[in-house]
């Protein structure tokens, strides 16, 4: 199979959207099929790959987005439509399309290739938070657009399904994100780095691991601000950084950490708590649950369906969530929140995942197979603001 893989984000950028589509590729590679990458280059001061594992990677323009560092974005060139011609796809995968993406599905009907979308950031929930106006006018009837010129859209999350299909979105399926199980495990637990993190070894150590963005939500771990009995830990890096700093006076700021480094620190922590909730999926709570480590989050979003409420750990209200937090931490109060948050993540590996994306791309195949070619080439409807944003492409 040949599979083209539009990409909203990728390396050097690391987020959920680029893990996802790394672990497509390592899957694809494994399984002796062809693919290419076309995402957004590299920012300024940033080191650029030309290819992975061997697949190509094409790069179109990056411009940043006002207040927005850790949501990059490509500008959709021709570059889009003369790589998939060259390219000859079988199926073409768009990993969160937004602008990148939009210029994929459309070039996708216009060459008459099937297109399955990938649904895995929350930009409406992003231009809530962020008081985007310009941005948040119009985002759903956006979005349904792209999707809906798409064959199949798959999403992360029941409560996430259930938005899209609220909003007229067609056709949507579950596919949820997968788990190193080997390199985030319980046995990676560092006694030198919790006396580091707590040189009296009397605290509960208490953290977060992700992008330091606003819409992350790590703000309100300041709730544990003045407690004696806990110190908290912040591992990543952002645009944030200095205003949490400010904010979170007593923590340790670890910087972004990787490799057996990262899966120390998950390992090391007592107690994960991600507060935002504008995560379709969140997958840094599922590596830390891989990690043996209970994690408390918001009752909206991905985290819904990875915390078994009061089982491996707590779902809070979004709206109380600083209120309610010191009560949720002192309620992870045995060995057994930490044994079940492994258990929860065992039968959730990328091989597994990945095969079901293949049996999607079959299913989205038999399917078109079965339609004819001038209904499958049909332009999607644009909205009038829509199509004057992207007439060169689509007029």
């Amino acid at each position: 199979m040949r599979v083209a893989i539009v990409a909203e984000s990728f390396l050097p950028n690391v987020n959920g959207v680029t893990n996802s589509v790394l672990r497509v590729l390592e899957h694809l590679h494994a399984e002796g099929h062809d693919a290419m990458v076309i995402a957004p280059g590299a920012r300024d001061g940033q080191e650029e790959i030309s290819d992975y594992l061997g697949f190509p990677i094409r790069r179109v323009p990056t411009v940043k987005v006002p207040l927005i560092d850790s949501l990059p974005v490509g500008v959709p060139t021709s570059v889009v439509d003369s790589e998939l011609r060259e390219f000859q796809p079988d199926i073409i995968h768009l990993a969160s399309p937004f602008v990148l993406g939009a210029a994929g599905a459309f070039s996708a009907r216009q060459l008459r290739i099937p297109a399955v979308a990938l649904y895995q950031t929350d930009v409406a929930g992003f231009a809530t938070k962020y008081q985007l106006s310009a941005l948040a006018f119009g985002v759903w009837e956006w979005l349904r657009t792209i999707h809906n010129a798409c064959q199949m859209t798959l999403a992360p999350s029941s409560l996430t399904i259930a938005e899209l299909e609220r909003h007229n979105i067609k056709n949507v399926r579950h596919w949820g994100r997968g788990v190193d199980a080997v390199r985030f495990h319980p046995s990676k637990r560092s006694e030198a780095l919790r006396e580091m993190w707590d040189p009296s070894k009397s605290k509960r150590i208490v953290g977060f691991v992700g992008r330091l963005a606003a819409e992350k939500g790590v703000h309100r771990l300041a709730a544990l601000n003045d407690r004696d009995d806990i110190q908290l830990v912040i591992v990543g890096d952002g645009p944030e950084r200095p205003l949490l700093e400010a904010q979170l006076p007593t923590a340790k700021f670890m910087g972004a950490l990787g490799g057996e480094e990262l899966a120390q620190a998950y390992a090391s922590l007592d107690v994960f708590v991600h507060a935002g909730e504008f995560e379709t999926f969140c997958q840094a709570i599922q590596e830390a649950q891989a990690s043996g480590v209970p994690t408390i989050g918001p009752n909206a979003g991905g985290p819904v369906d990875l915390i078994d409420e009061g089982v491996n750990g707590y779902l809070l209200e979004v709206d109380t969530f600083i209120e309610d937090l010191p009560a949720a931490v002192d309620a992870i109060d045995s060995p057994e929140f930490g044994l079940r948050a492994r258990a929860s993540i065992e039968n959730k590996t990328w091989e597994a995942l990945c095969r079901q994306l293949m049996g999607y791309y079959e299913e989205v195949l038999e399917s078109t197979r079965r339609v004819p070619l001038t209904i499958l080439g049909q332009r999607p409807e644009l909205p009038r603001w829509a199509a004057r944003a992207l007439g060169a492409r689509v007029a």
